[in-house]
């Protein structure tokens, strides 16, 4: 991938070329930042860069030997990491990144590098329990790779996509790894979740953050498939400055929203999710509201925690309109007409409670716990909110 074909992020495309021409390459480099913003994209770019034998205007050229392979994910001196899972494995069965190369790469190609985690953990078809990590044989493995010498580039690199999903012992032996980096060795983590790692690997990388992609790109990405100004706008606003949403937006408009203006997809099933949440609430349905946790208790985690978020978003669509802000929001069709009439019931004396309940929720799904217990008690615990007002 080139920097050409990264959406936006002029201003980081420019300090990663400055840094790589003038030799200032760091070991270990951490980007920080959501999906939508073009993290992965944007390592991809960087790493091709990096072994580029041709640059030329501040990108790689796209066609020598080391360009070609890198863009095609199957470069000898680049190696990646990337949580995987795989439903009826044995007990004592390890699955490891490159038994899932090929899926990775139609993956990658598929969504120009703007492949969120869910829509990875799909494709894998983890099932309802099992959930992506990235396990201590991956680092066994990239310790072996980087015994050799380099093939063809002038950097061995590895590209770890969302090492917060490292389990405890991968997560101690690639410390032990960035502490004793090799010569010419690059490792470039890509996370959405800097956070969850040790605190003693983020002390060893440099980290950047990307921002989310500037409204001016975002417009002129709609206008490529959009002619209505009116829509071109409040797609703008609604992307937030990230590409997944922008497209997803895009594609609802090509025919994949509901008759009502509504969300499509998963988006639809966690909508539809929120809306029976907040009635059976309201209504005081308890028992409902035990079979609504069982319900929820069957999606894939990663679906769970998306939901999760989806809660987060709506409530707070919900509390600007209470606020008189609505002008503001970040919410159109069927969703916003139900945030407006549920609006008088997220007020300030909710509100936060509201958050520490979903906020709870999700610590407690990333640790593991009984989906059922979990939701169940987020149930009665939003129930007793809402009718608090």
């Amino acid at each position: 991938m080139r920097f050409s074909e990264v959406i936006g992020q002029k201003g980081i495309i420019e300090h990663l070329v400055r840094s790589a021409d003038a030799g200032r390459v760091s070991h270990a480099q951490l980007f920080a930042g959501r999906s939508g913003a073009g993290i992965l994209p944007l390592a991809l770019a960087y790493v091709q860069y990096l072994n580029c034998t041709d640059r030329r205007d501040g990108d790689s050229c796209g066609v020598c030997a080391n360009c070609q392979q890198a863009n095609a994910l199957a470069h000898p001196d680049l190696h990646f990491v990337f949580p995987v899972n795989k439903q009826g494995k044995k007990s004592n069965e390890v699955v490891v990144s490159d038994d899932f190369m090929p899926l990775f790469r139609d993956a990658v190609s598929a969504t120009g590098g703007y492949l969120t985690p869910q829509e990875w953990y799909s494709r894998l078809d983890l099932g309802k329990t099992l959930k992506g990590v990235i396990a201590a044989k991956e680092t066994d493995g990239i310790i072996k790779k980087l015994s050799f010498k380099s093939f063809s580039g002038k950097y061995k690199c590895v590209l770890i996509w969302l090492p917060e999903t490292m389990n405890e012992e991968a997560a101690n032996k690639m410390l032990k790894v960035l502490e004793e980096p090799w010569e010419r060795t690059v490792f470039v983590l890509v996370s959405e979740r800097p956070e969850l790692l040790l605190a003693t690997i983020r002390s060893r990388v440099q980290e950047i953050t990307i921002p989310r992609v500037d409204n001016d790109v975002i417009r002129m990405e709609i206008e490529k498939r959009e002619t209505d100004q009116e829509k071109i706008a409040i797609f703008t606003r609604l992307s937030g400055g990230d590409v997944v949403e922008m497209r997803s937006l895009l594609a609802n408009e090509d025919g994949g929203e509901n008759e009502e203006g509504g969300p499509a997809g998963a988006g639809r099933e966690y909508f539809d999710l929120f809306c029976r949440l907040m009635r059976l609430s309201y209504n005081d349905k308890h028992l409902e509201l035990i079979g609504w946790a069982e319900e929820v208790a069957t999606l894939p985690r990663e679906s769970q925690r998306a939901f999760l978020r989806d809660v987060l978003r709506l409530a707070r669509e919900s509390y600007l309109r209470h606020a008189g802000l609505g002008e503001i929001g970040m919410l159109w069709g069927e969703e916003a007409a139900f945030c407006e009439k549920f609006a008088p019931f997220i007020g300030n004396d909710n509100i936060e409670a509201l958050v520490e309940q979903v906020e709870s929720a999700g610590a407690q799904l990333y640790q593991n716990g009984n989906p059922t217990i979990i939701f169940t008690h987020f149930a009665l615990a939003v129930s007793k909110l809402i009718r608090k007002r």
